[in-house]
C-alpha cells in the first residue's frame, strides 16, 4: 500500500486547465436542473402504464429504462445523489477508452502505482513488467482493479488531468449529480452520482465496441512477469454466476462496485428479442447478492411489461452529440436543490459553479482529495 504525495505544481496547472472550458461550458442553473424530466425528481417509485412492479426492492435508489429510445421505463430517487463505488469506472472508461489503442504497450513504473487509496481492490498490475492497454482494460472491468486505472490515468497524463476531463465528460452527458474526485469509484469526500448518471455512463459507454466487449468478458489471462500469466474472472455475478447468483440470460455487462460506504451498486445492461434494457440499483439494504437479485427482477419486469408501460422521463443525449441542453423548471429546480428524494443530504456542497468558481471549485476537491488519498483505509472498492 503506497501513500501519495501534495499535488504537485504540474498536475495543479493540468486540473486547472482541463477544468476551464468545463466551467465555462456549465450554466449557472446547471446544478439546479432535473435531467430528463420532472417526474423523475418525485417522491416514491414512478411508473404509468404497466403493472407488476418486484415487491421486495430496498435499494435506496434504482432506475430501468431501454436503451435505444432512451426512455425510463420506472425509476425511484433515480436523481438521488449517492457514493457511486467503482460503478464510477464506467465513467472512467468512457472518458478515456479511445485514447489509447488496444495493441499499444506500457511499462509500469513505481510511480504509476503510488497514488492508489489503501483497502483498493487489486488486479495484481506490477512495476517492471509490460502490459498492453487492452490487459490493462481487463484488469478495469473484470477486477475492478483500482492499479490498473492508475496505471492508465497516468498513461493519460496524471490522475487530476484524468479526474478533470471525467468531470468534463459528465457534464457533457449532462449527468450533472456527479461529481468526480478519484478516477476509481473509491470512497472519497464529495465523490457522489446517481442512478439515473450511471445509467447514462452505461448507455453512452456501450456504444463503443472495445467497452462492450470488456464489460462482457468473464475471463482473461493476465501477465505475471516474463511469460508467466494468471486467470482473471469478471465480478459481475449476473455475468459469470458466482457466489450463487443465476446468471442473467442476454446479460451484456456492464459494472458493479463496492465500498463499505457506498455498499453495493450496479448497472446492467441485456438483450433479448432485440431489445436492450438497462436497470441500475444502488444500495440495497438487504443480503449480499441483492443488488443483482433487484436488478434482475426490474430487468425481467421491463421485458414482461415494459412495452406496456409509459415513460416517466428520458436518458437525455450528450450536448456533443446533439443533446438538447436541459432547463429548469420552478418545481423542477426545488427538487434538485433538496427536495424529498434527492437523499445525502441533497446536493454536493462540491458542486461546480459556472466560471472561474468552477474552476476553483474543482481545483479545491481535487487538491483536497489527492493529498487526503492513501490516509484513508479500510474500505473495498471493487
Amino acid at each position: 500500500m503506497h501513500g501519495s504525495s501534495p499535488l504537485s505544481r504540474r498536475a495543479a496547472l493540468g486540473l486547472a486547465a482541463a477544468a476551464i472550458p468545463l466551467a465555462a461550458a456549465t450554466p449557472a442553473s446547471a446544478a439546479n436542473t432535473v435531467v430528463g424530466g420532472e417526474r423523475l425528481a418525485r417522491k416514491g417509485i414512478q411508473v404509468s402504464g404497466a403493472t407488476g412492479l418486484p415487491g421486495k426492492l430496498t435499494a435506496s435508489a434504482w432506475l430501468v429504462a431501454d436503451c435505444e429510445s432512451g426512455e425510463v421505463l420506472a425509476s425511484f430517487a433515480a436523481h438521488r445523489r449517492l457514493p457511486p463505488a467503482s460503478t464510477l469506472k464506467m465513467l472512467f472508461a468512457d472518458t478515456v477508452l479511445k485514447k489509447f489503442d488496444r495493441t499499444e504497450r506500457y511499462k509500469v513504473t513505481d510511480a504509476d502505482l503510488a497514488d492508489i487509496p489503501a483497502g483498493s481492490s487489486l488486479v495484481g498490475v506490477k512495476p517492471g513488467i509490460t502490459y498492453t492497454v487492452e490487459q490493462l482494460w481487463q484488469g478495469v472491468f473484470l477486477r475492478s482493479g483500482n492499479d490498473a486505472v492508475h496505471v492508465l490515468a497516468h498513461m493519460n497524463g496524471g490522475v487530476a488531468k484524468t479526474v478533470a476531463e471525467m468531470q468534463a465528460r459528465a457534464e457533457d452527458l449532462q449527468a450533472l449529480d456527479t461529481h468526480v474526485v478519484s478516477p476509481d469509484g473509491f470512497d472519497h469526500k464529495g465523490q457522489l452520482s446517481s442512478a439515473y448518471d450511471l445509467t447514462l455512463f452505461a448507455r453512452h459507454g456501450l456504444k463503443n465496441a472495445d467497452f462492450r466487449e470488456y464489460c462482457h468478458t468473464k475471463i482473461a489471462n493476465f501477465p505475471a512477469g516474463g511469460k508467466k500469466t494468471f486467470q482473471i474472472q469478471n465480478t459481475d455475478r449476473l455475468l459469470t454466476g458466482a457466489w450463487g447468483v443465476k446468471t442473467y440470460d442476454g446479460l451484456i455487462g456492464v459494472k458493479n462496485g463496492f465500498t463499505s460506504n457506498a455498499g453495493n451498486t450496479f448497472t446492467g445492461a441485456a438483450t433479448r428479442g432485440g431489445r436492450t434494457l438497462l436497470a441500475t440499483v444502488m444500495h440495497p439494504t438487504s443480503g449480499y447478492n441483492a443488488v443483482y437479485e433487484e436488478t434482475s427482477a426490474l430487468l425481467d419486469w421491463a421485458f414482461t411489461h415494459g412495452g406496456s408501460a409509459q415513460p416517466v422521463g428520458t436518458l437525455v443525449e450528450p450536448l456533443s452529440e446533439g443533446g438538447a441542453r436541459a432547463t429548469p423548471t420552478r418545481r423542477t429546480a426545488q427538487a434538485a436543490a433538496g427536495a424529498p428524494g434527492t437523499g445525502s443530504g441533497g446536493p454536493s456542497a462540491w458542486r461546480l459553479l459556472e466560471g472561474a468558481s468552477g474552476t476553483v471549485a474543482l481545483l479545491a476537491g481535487g487538491v483536497w482529495a489527492l493529498r487526503r488519498r492513501g490516509k484513508r483505509g479500510g474500505k473495498h472498492a471493487n
